[in-house]
């Protein structure tokens, strides 16, 4: 994709050459290794020159390359950066399904990272979307942490194929803006292994990032930049990451605790490398920690010399921009399509209403914000495509009333045409980071808007513009199409014509509930916290989890999006392939007369289990581009981690044994078919106490053997005899078995010191 062929591509390498041999911690005093854990300014890391230690530049992402242009002062300003190519953030990129497409993106950024020698760019972003208030949803990709791993993980490969390095984030639990600096997330272990915890998990087994950034808040009251659980114990020794630990800009309050924490480099500089020295020195930081983590950054400067060390490189501003625009055709989600109002006739009279046709908001507002390389509007697009339409503003983006004179021009365009297209959605004031939203309404004014243009022509599509969800709920009734197109980047106008006027059929799949209201929001009881402290009191029960779990109504559930063409799953087979495995399988038809794609989707729902389990998880995904008439075989093998759920009793994933279904469908409400397998279970058992009720003893294989010896001594007179009458057996299931003296005295406790004696000797190893 380079326009310069004298230039190598990108992450490519020369054949035969000798290994380059680059210093190492051993060549390093103390001071210099203290430097390399700290940021020489803003953004780029300390280089030791006089060592060959590079300082190279690194810089935001996630979206596309802001590289920040540097004021007399060394400050930054967020408004003000070189221009990159400003693909769909990931609320719009998300809703694609297609890895393969996230790969092309990331590829595409990371070409632009080697023209402007930046090492490293900050993102993609994995931190599940707990509520949808969140002011940062635009950047994050989704309420499951199945999808955003196995999507995300193409940003970071395509990143870094190209010799560059991404930096996952924010690890972890930085799921609200409110108070985000010092605020303390209080998750139970089982909520932060099964939501908070796998997107990033699945993307370092999977992809080695480079970097990996921490979160501003506390987890359980512990910073995360000083959270030796989470960055060693967890991240390093569990998951094994090779890479370095960054702090999120500021995040990082005591520097020797954060090192020994498995901190690699404090951002932006505080110019305390001296506590690091003194700490070195006295003891307080072990000479073997120092050394990983200076020598950490050492193969961080290292990895990336190949792609730096490329002068004259340059990319191709027009490819990009086409990958920018399939990202963003594929972003789109068509939500309602009553009388196949869509796609429009390319001579249809229409009217295009609302400034977003005009002015286009295309990303989110923050430290991601980009100087695109284009910009094209839906307005732009309809001139360049020589297509006639009469438009209209609508309204205006400032917090202020309505004009009623925008109002009566509205209205008038409507009268005038067969079909209206009305552009809606949240101006850039009302979404960013720094700032929760406070509703999920659009502007009222909007609203009453499309209400009187509705009673002026029946024949109107809603094109919505938005970070996150708005409600729909509400309004929907008034248009008989509604596109979600998110924030779809530079290319968004283009996008839009080609889906609008049929030259793509939409294929974008919904990675975010969109709730009847705020208030159905489990996470809504503590949102967003009090006191210093947010709890997550719902759990596990995050977005569909818990729509679905407890039957909750939504305007539209998650997956869910539709298509010019229409699809048929088939032939659904679920097969038991191990143990605690299984294979899928299902043939999925184009039944239309339309190309198009769609989105197989498999859920995991667990029978009767021992703790509060979802309805059932999205635990596979595949996105097929079938032509009319074609059908195609999709298969999906799932592994024993499909069907786990994070034991707080065992520390550890944990299958249990019996039926589970698994449903493929095309949304978590709309399963086509389904199967069940019976799994063996890991053989895992709750070590039985002197705390475990004597039903727990009765279900276990080891202690009921016991207890049955011990009933059958009783009645031999060889024991104490425990009452054998209707109440006092349902009054032992629940009752702890050093509570037995309750109902036998002092025989009750002979009774207990049996039992715990007999399984010591049973379990002895």
């Amino acid at each position: 994709m380079s326009e310069n062929t004298s230039a190598a591509a990108p992450g490519t390498s020369t054949t035969g050459a000798a290994k380059p041999s680059y210093p190492s911690v051993r060549d390093l005093t103390v001071e210099e290794k203290a430097s390399l854990t700290s940021g020489g300014d803003a953004w780029h890391l300390q280089g030791v020159e006089a060592k060959g230690i590079p300082g190279y530049m690194i810089t935001d992402g996630p979206h596309g390359l802001r590289k920040s242009l540097a004021t007399d002062t060394g400050d930054t300003n967020l408004d003000d950066s070189v221009p990159a190519t400003c693909f769909p953030p990931a609320a719009g990129l998300a809703s694609s399904w297609n890895p393969a497409l996230a790969v092309r993106v990331g590829e595409a950024m990371g070409e632009e990272c080697v023209q402007e020698k930046v090492a490293v760019i900050l993102g993609p972003g994995v931190n599940i979307k707990r509520n949808p208030l969140g002011g940062r949803c635009f950047e994050y990709w989704s309420e499951d942490p199945y999808l955003a791993g196995h999507e995300a993980v193409g940003i970071v490969e395509g990143v870094q194929s190209k010799g560059v390095g991404t930096s996952l984030k924010h690890f972890a639990a930085n799921n609200q803006e409110t108070d985000r600096l010092r605020i303390s997330a209080r998750i139970s272990p089982r909520a932060l292994r099964e939501i908070y915890f796998p997107a990033f998990e699945h993307i370092v087994r999977t992809a080695q990032p480079w970097t990996i950034m921490c979160s501003y808040n506390q987890i359980n009251g512990v910073h995360s930049a000083q959270n030796r659980w989470l960055l060693t114990d967890v991240l390093r020794d569990e998951w094994g990451f090779k890479g370095i630990v960054m702090s999120d800009w500021g995040a990082d309050h005591d520097r020797v605790a954060s090192l020994n924490a498995g901190l690699n480099l404090e951002m932006p500089p505080s110019f305390t490398d001296d506590e690091i020295v003194y700490a070195a020195r006295d003891g307080r930081i072990q000479p073997a920690q120092l050394d990983r983590m200076a020598q950490g950054m050492i193969d961080l400067v290292n990895k990336a010399r190949p792609a730096m060390s490329q002068n004259d490189y340059r990319y191709d501003v027009d490819a990009h921009d086409e990958v920018a625009h399939q990202a963003a055709v594929e972003s789109i989600v068509m939500l309602k399509n009553d009388g196949a109002i869509l796609p429009l006739a390319a001579d249809a009279k229409v009217a295009v209403i609302g400034e977003f046709a005009r002015t286009p908001r295309y990303q989110g507002g923050g430290s991601s914000h980009i100087t695109p390389t284009k910009m094209t509007g839906f307005l732009d697009t309809l001139a360049q495509r020589g297509i006639d339409a009469t438009f209209a503003p609508g309204f205006t983006f400032a917090d202020e009333p309505q004009d009623q004179a925008l109002t009566d021009e509205a209205v008038a365009a409507a009268k005038s045409n067969d079909v209206v297209l009305l552009f809606l959605g949240l101006p850039e004031a009302a979404e960013s980071e720094g700032f929760d939203r406070e509703s999920l309404d659009i502007p009222a004014k909007q609203v009453a808007l499309l209400e009187a243009v509705a009673a002026a022509n029946e024949n109107v599509v809603v094109v919505l513009s938005n970070g996150s969800v708005v409600s729909i709920a509400p309004w929907r009734d008034h248009a008989k199409g509604i596109l979600e197109s998110w924030l779809l980047g530079q290319a968004g106008g283009p996008a839009l014509a080609d889906v609008i006027f049929g030259e793509q059929s939409p294929s974008g799949k919904l990675a975010q509930s969109i709730p009847m209201d705020i208030n159905d929001d489990p996470s809504m009881m503590n949102w967003p916290g009090e006191e210093g402290h947010v709890d997550y009191g719902e759990g596990v029960f995050v977005g569909y989890r818990y729509y679905d779990t407890y039957d909750k109504p939504v305007a539209y559930p998650f997956g869910y999006g539709l298509s010019y063409a229409t699809f048929a799953l088939a032939d659904v087979a679920v097969t038991k392939s191990g143990a605690n495995t299984a294979h899928v399988s299902a043939t999925v038809t184009n039944t239309s007369d339309v190309d198009g794609a769609e989105v197989v989707q498999v859920y995991v729902a667990p029978g009767k289990a021992e703790v509060a389990r979802p309805r059932h998880e999205l635990k596979g995904f595949e996105k097929v581009f079938l032509k009319a008439g074609e059908s195609t075989t999709v298969e999906f093998d799932l592994d024993e981690r499909a069907f786990a759920y994070w034991s707080e009793t065992f520390d550890d994933w944990h299958v249990e044994a019996g039926e589970y279904t698994v449903e493929v469908g095309v949304s978590s409400r709309d399963v086509a078919a389904s199967g069940v397998v019976a799994l063996d279970g890991d053989g895992k058992a709750k070590p039985l106490t002197e705390w475990s009720t004597y039903g727990e003893w009765q279900d276990d294989p080891v202690g009921a053997r016991i207890v049955a010896d011990m009933e059958s001594r009783g009645r031999a007179g060889t024991l104490p005899q425990l009452p054998d009458t209707d109440i006092v057996r349902v009054f032992l299931k629940t009752l702890p078995i050093n509570s037995m003296p309750m109902i036998k005295s002092d025989g009750g406790k002979e009774l207990t010191a049996f039992l715990l004696d007999e399984y010591a000797r049973a379990t002895a190893k």
